[in-house]
């Protein structure tokens, strides 16, 4: 088993034995999701090199844990618009008939399943905290859908889970050019 560290908001972590900078926590409850049960780990920590980033994971958790499910109604329309994208571009399948019958945008939450939460630091830009959303979900089974919060405060991405934490990150492009992230 590999080294351990603490985080004062979920506890111990124990880095992952194939990836030294990858530490696994334990599950716990998620506000913004009903009080889902999800693990969390925190990606891309270097003890030796960053010194801040347990503190400022905690923060980013901290903020996190404090959006409820009247926060997740706020930014319900870009996880529908994300689900209605992905059909337009989609061959029609019987399987999708569930999602193209939603009436209320609100349903869109009975097709995503919270499975991982990470935080990490974005290593390009403004290197904050973020803590990254993994969902499967019912209309893109090969991606899945991620959410991602900026310092765990305001959501700023949501897309397919391509391991990239911004959209300026993913299309190469300046921050100011990034929808959600520039309204940070």
């Amino acid at each position: 088993m590999g080294e351990k560290i603490i985080s004062k908001v979920i506890g111990t972590l124990t880095e992952d034995d194939s990836l030294s900078d990858w530490w696994i926590g334990g599950k716990i409850e998620i506000p913004f999701f009903d009080q889902q049960k999800v693990g969390v780990s925190f990606t891309d920590y270097d003890r030796e090199h960053d010194e801040t980033f347990l503190a400022e994971a905690d923060d980013a958790l901290q903020h996190f844990l404090a959006l409820t499910s009247a926060d997740r109604k706020a930014v319900t329309h870009l996880v529908y618009k994300n689900c209605l994208d992905f059909l337009e571009l989609a061959e029609p399948d019987e399987a999708d008939d569930d999602l193209r019958a939603i009436t209320e945008e609100n349903e869109i939450w009975k097709f995503v399943q919270p499975t991982e939460i990470y935080v990490t630091r974005r290593l390009y830009e403004q290197e904050d905290l973020y803590v990254q959303v993994a969902c499967a979900c019912d209309w893109d089974q090969e991606h899945g859908l991620q959410l991602v919060f900026r310092q765990g405060k305001k959501l700023t991405r949501v897309s397919g889970q391509d391991g990239h934490l911004t959209e300026a990150d993913a299309y190469g492009k300046p921050d100011s050019e990034d929808y959600l992230l520039s309204q940070f």
